[in-house]
């Protein structure tokens, strides 16, 4: 391909006090070796030197557009806030402290421009890394050569989807199209990847590719670690998703696969104290199928008020610590 008829590619990057990572991100962006790059740097109200490295970098010559943000609008909103302003084809959602390899967004354009057009998403292999920068492990486990050592969905991944987390979700590649189809992230949710994945699954076709692209930085306090913790929210936007889901579903076997996820959310909501939210969940569960002894006892103890979390999360640190994965949350 001539350059001129490379496709643009949009990084949407959102930071909010990242200072301690923002350089490597960016940098990471501006030395990619595909050259038809928009790059939107959407600060939601950072209070760190977050600001003074993006201005170091825009006085430094690089171009790139960025936005402030007076209060936090949160990932969803910030992130549409790129999404208004993105011109490219295809759309990458960074975060202020992950990083992508060099190469990683000229091999995933040259595979993504040779799919039809019914796939809407490309994602990747990652490494996992720690606060300091040190590499843990992989999204997926890899051979010697770097190959995953086994077989990760591709094409139609909707039911998959709803089944369990597989996708790492820095590493992927979206069609713009598709995001704007969808009116873009849910900004009503705290986190945008599983809404995005269902309302995009159901409709679209996801490829794989089986390379390391991109490194995932976890953080003690990540987003996902507040899932055990009363009145995060986090467990009110699963309960929404579901409900997506449940609208969305076109078999009998999509049901028993989101019955199944319910289940883990009622077990979730025990943990995290949120009684109420259990009920919810039983209550939709029940639209599918009977909820069965077992299901029916976890919200007996719901109805009880058990204070089972302190219990809960010593369980999850010590086995987080004789794992060697103490801190993070996956």
């Amino acid at each position: 391909m001539k350059q001129l008829e490379l496709p643009l590619v949009t990084v949407i990057l959102t930071v909010f006090n990242q200072e301690k990572y923002l350089e490597e991100t960016l940098n990471s962006v501006f030395s990619q070796t595909y050259p038809s790059l928009q790059l939107i740097v959407i600060d939601n109200a950072s209070t760190d030197g977050s600001l003074h490295i993006i201005h170091r970098f825009q006085q430094s010559g690089h171009v790139f557009q960025w936005v402030k943000n007076r209060c936090n609008e949160g990932l969803c909103r910030a992130f549409n806030q790129g999404l208004a302003l993105a011109k490219g084809k295809y759309v990458i959602d960074l975060s202020g402290d992950d990083m992508m390899l060099p190469d990683r967004i000229a091999k995933q354009i040259e595979t993504f421009e040779a799919l039809p057009e019914d796939y809407a998403v490309i994602f990747s292999n990652a490494v996992y890394m720690d606060e300091s920068g040190r590499d843990l492990n992989y999204h997926y486990a890899v051979d010697e050569w770097g190959r995953s050592v086994t077989q990760v969905p591709s094409g139609d991944v909707y039911k998959k989807v709803l089944e369990n987390y597989f996708i790492c979700t820095p590493t992927m590649m979206m069609r713009r199209e598709t995001l704007n189809l969808l009116g873009g992230y849910d900004e009503e949710l705290l986190f945008e990847d599983f809404d995005f994945w269902v309302r995009s699954a159901v409709r679209f076709k996801y490829h794989y590719q089986d390379e390391i692209l991109t490194k995932k930085r976890l953080h003690s306090a990540s987003l996902s670690s507040l899932v055990y913790q009363k009145n995060s929210g986090l467990l009110n936007s699963y309960y929404t998703v579901c409900n997506k889901a449940y609208d969305l579903n076109r078999d009998q076997q999509e049901f028993d696969l989101l019955a199944a996820r319910i289940r883990t959310f009622i077990r979730k909501c025990l943990y995290a104290h949120e009684f109420e939210l259990a009920m919810q969940f039983r209550r939709l569960l029940n639209y599918i199928e009977n909820p069965g002894w077992q299901t029916e006892l976890v919200i007996l103890l719901c109805r009880l008020h058990l204070p089972v979390n302190f219990a809960y999360r010593f369980y999850i640190k010590n086995l987080k610590k004789a794992s060697g994965q103490e801190g993070f949350s996956f």
